[in-house]
């Protein structure tokens, strides 16, 4: 058994986990970070993939990450397309923006191997693994994680970054307020006939939300989220079935798909953390919230979680402890707007597109051609979204 001290210690090495440790790799912290196990590339290409905006973009730039990943995996999007469920039609182009790009379609898996070998190489970082916390207490002035092996970590600061399903979130029995969608989000690879010209394509269906997202070369990747049962009836179909279905439910744009990758699906839910700070402790991605996927926003707010408590450490004079709640309550204070803002928008874009009261219809797909027809509301509404403001 080993005894270990840091000053920040996270529990959980995904993406909002790894980014955080290596946003602090300047800085006079010493770091550890605790996962079960490294990320894997699969074969092939990676079902699990996020569209990243230009601001996260530019935050892997600065802490070293976006250079070394390989440019051949990454496709931009010039255009998205957005379809209502009655010949509604919304349009966002980058050039029309004033921008080279509206954000990068990248593979999850991608990103988390880079931000691995970035970590392996930072000298204020310890990384333990394989670990499984097993015990916490928290002291008035450290945190102790003791791990299933009989190690014990202290830190001043925990940082949990554990996903949705928060071990270190229940263990300190810090409430989170779950509202399932009664949905399943749906992934998976297609090679297309036709060139999908750098577009995000995203359908307001009866069935739920389709997107295509474009991948490098002729593939895309899709997110169907549809209920249950839906979901259900598509992992069962045959590769063949379930191309011919997804082709037809976007109306052919890109000619016959081809299956590359297993389809896999995952329950959909909005999840409300009231408190994500308490002294000693932070929460950071999904530990800290959970949003419907249709603005592909999930992990542009977990980057944004660890660059802003990256920065408030990085700017914390010697003297002061970092573990102090009233410190990470500006942590808190700062992130609330935009994670509400997106839990908001999103929960209501699903309401308003999932409810079959009849009035309704005519209404939002007014709304979707009114917004098409102003092009100042329109630039200002992709700006905000892809963190251009």
């Amino acid at each position: 058994m080993q005894a270990s001290e840091f000053d920040v210690l996270i529990v959980g090495g995904g993406l909002a986990g790894l980014s955080l440790a290596c946003a602090l790799r300047d800085t006079r912290l010493r770091i550890g970070l605790v996962e079960q196990r490294p990320p894997r590339r699969p074969a092939g290409w990676d079902a699990r993939v996020y569209a990243l905006s230009p601001a996260n973009a530019v935050f892997l730039q600065e802490i070293g990450v976006w250079k070394h990943l390989a440019a051949e995996r990454i496709a931009p999007i010039h255009v998205m397309k957005i379809f209502g469920d009655d010949r509604a039609e919304l349009e966002f182009s980058a050039y029309e923006t004033g921008l080279p790009e509206l954000g990068w379609i990248l593979e999850s898996s991608l990103m988390a191997c880079e931000l691995w070998e970035n970590a392996k190489r930072q000298g204020n970082l310890s990384l333990c693994y394989p670990a499984v916390p097993q015990s916490l207490t928290m002291g008035p002035a450290a945190a102790a994680l003791t791990l299933a092996n009989g190690d014990t970590l202290s830190a001043k600061l925990l940082v949990g970054a554990d996903g949705r399903d928060s071990w270190i979130r229940e263990a300190l029995a810090l409430p989170a307020i779950n509202t399932p969608y009664g949905e399943m989000g749906l992934v998976a690879n297609f090679e297309c006939a036709r060139p999908h010209g750098g577009i995000a394509r995203q359908w307001f269906r009866a069935d739920g939300v389709l997107a295509w997202l474009p991948l490098a070369g002729d593939r895309i990747s899709i997110v169907w989220s549809t209920p249950d049962e839906h979901a259900k009836t598509l992992l069962a179909m045959p590769a063949e079935a379930l191309a011919a279905r997804v082709a037809a439910a976007g109306h052919h744009q890109l000619g016959a798909l081809r299956l590359l990758t297993p389809p896999a699906a995952f329950p959909l839910r909005l999840m409300q953390v009231p408190r994500i700070v308490a002294p000693r402790l932070a929460l950071i991605g999904d530990a800290a919230h959970g949003i419907h996927p249709l603005s592909g926003h999930g992990i542009n707010l977990g980057y944004q979680d660890a660059k802003v408590l990256a920065a408030l450490l990085a700017s914390t004079p010697d003297w002061q402890d970092i573990g102090n709640e009233r410190l990470l309550l500006r942590y808190q204070r700062e992130r609330r707007e935009e994670t509400l803002l997106m839990q908001t928008t999103t929960h209501a874009l699903h309401k308003l597109f999932r409810d079959d009261l009849p009035a309704l219809k005519p209404l939002r797909n007014l709304g979707m051609n009114l917004t098409n027809a102003l092009p100042v509301l329109k630039n200002a509404l992709v700006r905000y979204a892809i963190g251009a403001l």
